[in-house]
């Protein structure tokens, strides 16, 4: 092997290593069982104004997150269980349910689908320009996922 590719090889690993042994690393929550359309998207006044259905399978959650914007959402089909980081507020959404998720990193939440059926939610997000659909953050400290 040439001199570079050694260095570039130990330099990979210190990276690696660092990173694994790094303090207060621990990796956010992940969504399982959920999957997303896109049906329209504009941009008006600094703002993305996304409308998407999201299905969410038996079993599965949004893992937990918070958004840069607010949310418009309605339940089409299932049953969605909503809840905050407190672990204790929890609001259950039925069929034709209407709910606001607020914007900001204090409004911490998780939705999960304790159902047998699948979940669909029709989902306006209004963000700021360029802003990811949602921000993943740990479990606050719930006995769930």
């Amino acid at each position: 092997m040439m001199p570079n590719t050694y260095r570039r090889i130990a330099l990979a690993g210190a990276i690696t290593v660092s990173a694994a042994l790094a303090p207060g690393t621990a990796s956010a929550t992940p969504a399982s069982g959920v999957s997303a359309v896109t049906i329209s998207q504009t941009t008006v006044g600094g703002m993305d104004y996304i409308l998407r259905e999201l299905t969410i399978q038996p079993g599965g959650s949004t893992g937990w997150h918070y958004h840069d914007g607010t949310l418009y959402v309605v339940v089409k089909q299932g049953t969605l269980t909503h809840t905050e980081s407190d672990c204790t507020t929890t609001a259950t959404y039925g069929k034709d349910a209407f709910f606001i998720e607020h914007s900001g990193s204090n409004n911490v939440h998780i939705g999960r689908n304790l159902g047998t059926a699948p979940v669909v939610l029709d989902v306006l997000y209004v963000d700021p320009v360029g802003s990811p659909l949602s921000e993943s953050v740990l479990n606050p400290g719930c006995d769930f996922q």
